[in-house]
């Protein structure tokens, strides 16, 4: 793998994006950047991050996705890759919650960010941005954020995590090409609150309780409603309390 490292940019994804316009970019080029400025998470929500002390990535996936209906199983492929890494440095209580966000009970550790993009002749280009909390202590304003040195009391080497969360992130590509319905099986199993009663929130403020029973093939998160109404919804149509 082709892996660029900053000091500090405004944003990976932003950053490997112009490259991908300005010239040819090697399938699995990474960008790594020691200090992201301006990250966002989903939503256009802000990635905050201490410089130094988290790891802030963007990776060049094409040739993968040959249609779209594929493209919500690339942010599973990728959510699992970086759950194996941390399950593998002992993080305890792992989960996924939908549609990408890294968690350890009920503190979010980490974020994933996919940017697809389709040319003329049918290919998808895929920008895939990871943030992940590390050796950072303070979260201002974030009361629900955490890392794995708050979490374990111990410090990590960013470099060893990068090439470690890189190599699953193959290995689990290569699952994909092969056996989907295990990948999907695999992001079920981490599924953060799936099968008990969790609160949700509208766009509009109006609260309400479901029971997460699935999430379908295109993203979409099924729901099951205290009159037992089936219901799907999408990401900017709903948003999980915890």
């Amino acid at each position: 793998m082709n892996i660029i490292k900053l000091s500090a940019i405004p944003s990976t994804n932003e950053h490997l994006k112009q490259l991908v316009a300005k010239q040819v970019v090697d399938n699995f080029t990474v960008v790594w950047a020691l200090h992201q400025t301006t990250g966002k998470g989903q939503m256009g929500s802000t990635w905050n991050v201490e410089k130094g002390k988290n790891l802030t990535i963007s990776i060049l996936v094409k040739d993968l996705i040959v249609d779209v209906p594929q493209l919500f199983t690339l942010n599973i492929v990728v959510s699992l890759a970086v759950i194996s890494v941390l399950e593998n440095e002992k993080i305890p209580h792992l989960s996924i919650k939908w549609p990408n966000d890294i968690m350890s009970g009920n503190y979010k550790i980490g974020g994933i960010l996919i940017e697809n993009s389709i040319k003329t002749n049918g290919e998808v280009l895929s920008v895939i941005g990871i943030g992940l909390n590390v050796n950072q202590l303070f979260f201002e304003n974030l009361p629900n954020a955490s890392s794995l040195l708050k979490i374990t009391g111990l410090e990590y080497d960013l470099e060893h995590l990068l090439n470690k969360i890189l190599s699953a992130l193959q290995f689990y590509i290569a699952q994909m090409r092969v056996e989907a319905s295990s990948i999907w099986k695999m992001y079920h199993e981490k599924l953060f609150k799936i099968g008990v009663p969790a609160p949700f929130e509208k766009p509009s403020g109006e609260k309400f309780m479901a029971i997460i029973q699935k999430v379908t093939l295109d993203g979409k998160l099924q729901l099951l409603l205290e009159n037992d109404e089936l219901i799907f919804v999408d990401v900017k149509e709903i948003k999980l309390l915890y």
